[in-house]
């Protein structure tokens, strides 16, 4: 892979690496080595850019901006979720209690006695 390339080229050469490697083409660790030179030239490229906004601010502040501003941009909302009855939920509401009831379910059923080892060390202090 090129040391220099774009990082729309290496993600095209990471993805095709991938298909390989799931078809058994190519090896698990020429897989990894394709995956972490890729990762790092996206680093070199992101930090780049970033150091060129930065140095051009007070000639361009058009595309500084723009670029916190992209940054800044979050979900306002979250995609609809089923209940376990096979209900679709829509409303907030509906969602929060959706989603609590599960991570209730998960936290509790699993680190139950977990739980009760950290509560009976306390009050050995």
């Amino acid at each position: 892979m090129d040391e220099k390339g774009a990082p729309g080229q290496t993600q095209n050469t990471k993805k095709e690496v991938y298909r390989g490697w799931k078809q058994g083409q190519v090896a698990w660790e020429e897989y990894r080595e394709i995956v972490q030179a890729a990762r790092g030239q996206i680093r070199k490229a992101k930090t780049l850019i970033e150091l060129n906004l930065a140095r051009g601010i007070k000639d361009n502040t058009k595309s500084f901006y723009r670029y916190v501003s992209d940054k800044r941009r979050t979900r306002e909302s979250m995609d609809p979720a089923w209940k376990e009855m096979g209900d679709l939920v829509t409303w907030n509401m509906e969602k929060a209690e959706v989603l609590n009831d599960f991570f209730s379910l998960v936290f509790i059923s699993k680190c139950s006695s977990h739980t009760t080892e950290v509560t009976e060390g306390k009050g050995r202090d």
